[in-house]
């Protein structure tokens, strides 16, 4: 907090006054430190709402943080998922290449037969 150190000194008739002339009846608090006194209880209001909003931001970005490693966790399960799919789409192509080239194997079959059951004629 800010504390007023006064450059110049009190008046002399403010001095001289009595002390229950420079304090309110209904506190008792001196006229001379009530304006400061109000200022701070403003600083306080001030700084318990601030208080208050920094204690929710706390909460709030824990909230965030768990949520952020949730998603993070989903996000590396989907990656897992994917590369899964992938492969799974590699090895139904892979099979599907295979049997394609049985059935072309099994078509030329006859033909290789019958080429190795021919006797070969040469030059």
């Amino acid at each position: 907090m800010d504390h007023h150190i006064p450059v110049h000194a009190l008046p002399e008739e403010i001095q001289k006054m009595l002390p229950e002339e420079k304090v309110c009846k209904y506190c008792g608090v001196s006229y001379l430190i009530l304006h400061e006194f109000k200022a701070m209880e403003e600083k306080v209001k001030a700084m318990e709402k601030e208080m208050k909003f920094y204690q929710g931001s706390v909460d709030r970005e824990k909230r965030l943080q768990e949520k952020l490693h949730s998603l993070s966790q989903e996000l590396e399960q989907y990656k897992i998922d994917s590369k899964s799919k992938t492969e799974s789409k590699r090895y139904f192509k892979l099979m599907l290449r295979l049997e394609v080239e049985h059935c072309q194997l099994k078509e030329r079959m006859p033909d290789l037969q019958h080429s190795v059951t021919e006797p070969y004629i040469g030059l």
